[in-house]
């Protein structure tokens, strides 16, 4: 599924960052009011013959070396995020973002976080796990996955608006977006927040509560 050009180029501008550099939210993207007064969020990404943006089915390995499917967040509110365990500068920040996301909702059985490397060829599923292990995560909670290269960077890219790619001069020899898309429970994507800034991180704090009042 395609996305219109204009909106796309937007969060490319907005988000994009190396791993040697934070990103920034362009400031007339933030909300001028409290997101505590909105009742529903919108859709984000074009609809096709009528239908909204979905993320397709998909199958990764994660941490224990499983399988974990689209099947694995059927009925749950999930944010997505796309990383590399040696990242050496944003994936640390956007790491200790999505760890309030982690310590607000851990025991809510309704959401849970997803990421993914986009280093595939480093981070297996044992690197994977000793980063959990290190880092104190709850993987029933916050599944992290691996793949196939192409699998992860055509998803990221056409699917959950994000974007990455190898880059041999850039800190950590990749660049990439450094947001974070709210997923709903018919996943569709709901929001994206600036995993660096904390101001976004409040709001996509907020936004998940929305979803799980959402009717």
């Amino acid at each position: 599924m395609k996305f219109h050009l204009t909106y796309l180029f937007t969060f490319f501008l907005v988000f994009l960052a190396s791993c040697g550099g934070k990103s920034k939210l362009d400031n007339e993207l933030a909300p001028k009011d409290s997101v505590l007064q909105v009742k529903t969020l919108p859709y984000l990404g074009e609809e096709i013959d009528g239908k909204k943006h979905q993320i397709p089915p998909f199958s990764f390995i994660n941490q224990d070396n499983q399988t974990i499917t689209n099947q694995t967040f059927e009925n749950k509110i999930y944010v997505a995020e796309f990383f590399f365990t040696s990242c050496p500068s944003i994936c640390p920040i956007m790491h200790g973002s999505l760890m309030k996301v982690y310590e607000k909702f851990k025991s809510n059985p309704e959401v849970k976080i997803l990421s993914h490397t986009i280093d595939p060829d480093y981070d297996t599923p044992t690197v994977l796990k000793k980063y959990a292990t290190d880092k104190n995560i709850d993987t029933d909670f916050w599944i992290l996955v691996t793949g196939k290269k192409n699998d992860i960077y055509t998803i990221c890219e056409n699917s959950y608006m994000a974007f990455a790619k190898e880059d041999k001069n850039a800190d950590g020899g990749y660049i990439h977006s450094g947001f974070l898309t709210l997923i709903d429970k018919n996943r569709h994507i709901r929001g994206a927040y600036d995993g660096t800034t904390g101001s976004d991180v409040d709001k996509l704090i907020n936004d998940i509560q929305i979803l799980i009042n959402e009717k």
